[in-house]
């Protein structure tokens, strides 16, 4: 894809669109993404504000903040849209206390179950976000909308059926197995056409398909890593999307992720026991001692440390340890665990803890001070995904010294060189990959990095060499600046001849339309499953 640059000197006014931002609420990498973004965005001229849902962390944004926008029926609610500026960042607020005003996690209910009114609980935020792009907070006017996942993916459909004037919509994909997927009854009280149940609308499987609808009607899509975007473009990766983002694939952009080096620094990280400068290796040392004791594990330096900071998924593979425990804890190797997920991984993370006390510990639940705590401290993070959308994990481990062992998929197989021999006579390797995601590859990758591990000058190297990976967001928001102000940029000379933005990437593309519906129509043996909660 050819960009075209607009002077950026011209700022562009974004509207994000998102179910969680950091440090306000996070339950994954979706709430870093939209929250370290905006900052490093402005560095080049695009002004970001963030809409969000009125969960009970965000209510410091009313103390403070300006009413600019009051809907008396908005899908059937009441709602108040504040404004405040807190933590260097512009948010939005959609205050409907009967549908966010819930403690615990922005998505599942206390018995483990999504909320029942998720539907209306998502598609009021991107509701609100259409009314906001269209002028209704105190007259903004964003020149783009950025709608983050399935939570914001009515946006562009909202802008769609409106038939108004407005600006065009980037939705962004982070993990495309949570798509949104509700009952076709429920159009009505979404507030859209019946008309709209159709393939060239939100109709997905016979359900109402938030994120298909989202990817069907924006202007453009980006995803969070190159190789994630082409994966997604395959049966195997799409989750029954596939069909409709090959016919979008000229308009599919895969960025990287970056991470905010100012939060993530261990010289200055409040959660590193023994803080230490970026590139002295050395300073690593007295960190692995105290987190082997803070877990319980003998206090060996020579003991090759392993650390897993994940959700307990299938996903992440974490349901393949039992099958290698015996294997890896036979050699002199450690591993922590920290997450939460799965019961039954859980289970089984708790058993292997019982049978291996010395070599094996976990902790069950998210601690964003034991993220930051166990790339400072472990040799080495483990990360056996199934698939991987980009990962932030591999990139804190490299900037903290440690060094990943990553499957090679998405953005794992983009951000990590593999330690082979060239990579390593190179100077070049900054991790370990593997594939396929089986416990025997996953076992040899330990193997492979233990027996580096042993060799103190290699595994010096190899730290030095992930330490001077780019981790930070300047050159993945300079092409996402690139890209919003392209889109800008095609959308303006229709928007001033009055056309309906949302709806011109259909024009002249007939021939996608029509094999969008022959992809769409073409039979399967089931639908896809959407998945349960969120994120990251």
């Amino acid at each position: 894809m050819s960009l075209v640059n607009v002077h950026p000197a011209c700022p562009v006014e974004l509207l994000s669109v998102a179910s969680e931002m950091f440090p306000f609420v996070k339950t994954g990498g979706l709430g870093d993404i939209v929250g370290t973004l905006p900052p490093a965005l402005s560095a080049y001229g695009i002004r970001t504000r963030t809409l969000l849902p009125g969960y009970p962390a965000l209510r410091m944004v009313q103390s403070g903040g300006r009413c600019v926008a009051r809907f008396a029926d908005l899908l059937g609610h009441e709602a108040t849209v504040w404004e405040n500026r807190l933590h260097g960042k512009d948010v939005f607020v959609l205050d409907i206390p009967e549908l966010y005003d819930r403690a615990g996690d922005p998505y599942v209910g206390p018995d483990g179950n999504d909320w029942p009114d998720n539907d209306i609980r998502f598609a009021a935020l991107a509701r609100a976000a259409a009314n906001i792009a269209q002028g209704a907070a105190g007259g903004y006017r964003p020149d783009l909308v950025q709608a983050h996942d399935w939570q914001a993916g009515l946006t562009a459909a909202y802008l769609h059926y409106d038939q108004r004037p407005a600006p065009p919509v980037v939705q962004t994909i982070h993990n495309l197995s949570f798509q949104g997927c509700f009952a076709a009854s429920a159009l009505p009280r979404l507030g859209l056409p019946a008309h709209a149940l159709c393939i060239d609308g939100v109709e997905y499987y016979g359900q109402v398909g938030f994120l298909k609808a989202g990817l069907y009607f924006a202007a453009w899509i980006t995803t969070v890593s190159p190789t994630y975007a082409r994966e997604i473009q395959t049966p195997e990766g799409g989750m029954g999307l596939d069909g409709l983002l090959r016919t979008r694939a000229q308009s599919l952009t895969g960025i990287l992720n970056g991470i905010d080096t100012e939060i993530w620094n261990p010289e200055h990280d409040p959660d590193v026991h023994f803080p230490y400068r970026l590139r002295d290796i050395a300073g690593r040392a007295a960190n692995k001692r105290a987190f082997q004791a803070e877990f319980g594990l003998p206090q060996d330096p020579d003991a090759f440390l392993l650390g897993i900071v994940s959700r307990l998924t299938m996903q992440k593979g974490i349901d393949l340890l039992p099958d290698v425990a015996a294997d890896i804890f036979g050699d002199n190797i450690q591993l922590v665990v920290v997450g939460s997920g799965s019961l039954s991984i859980q289970r089984e993370l708790s058993i292997l803890q019982r049978r291996f006390p010395r070599r094996f510990a976990c902790h069950i639940g998210y601690s964003e001070a034991l993220g930051h705590r166990m790339p400072a401290s472990v040799d080495a993070l483990l990360m056996p995904s199934r698939f991987e959308p980009c990962g932030l994990t591999q990139m804190s481990a490299c900037h903290y010294g440690g060094v990943p062992i990553a499957a090679r998929v998405g953005g794992l197989a983009d951000t990590i060189v593999d330690a082979n021999a060239a990579a390593l006579a190179g100077k070049a390797a900054t991790g370990f990959l593997f594939s396929p995601v089986e416990a025997a590859t996953l076992l040899a990758a330990v193997r492979r990095a233990h027996a580096t591990f042993r060799d103190r000058q290699a595994w010096a190297t190899l730290q030095r060499n992930a330490v001077a990976y780019d981790v930070s967001w300047s050159g993945k928001a300079a092409q996402y600046a690139d890209l919003f102000r392209m889109v800008v940029a095609r959308a303006r000379p229709r928007e001033e001849a009055g056309g309906n933005v949302i709806s011109l990437h259909h024009a002249g593309h007939a021939s996608a339309t029509a094999a969008r519906r022959r992809i769409a129509r073409q039979p399967r043996l089931r639908a896809p499953q959407p998945r349960p909660g969120r994120q990251g």
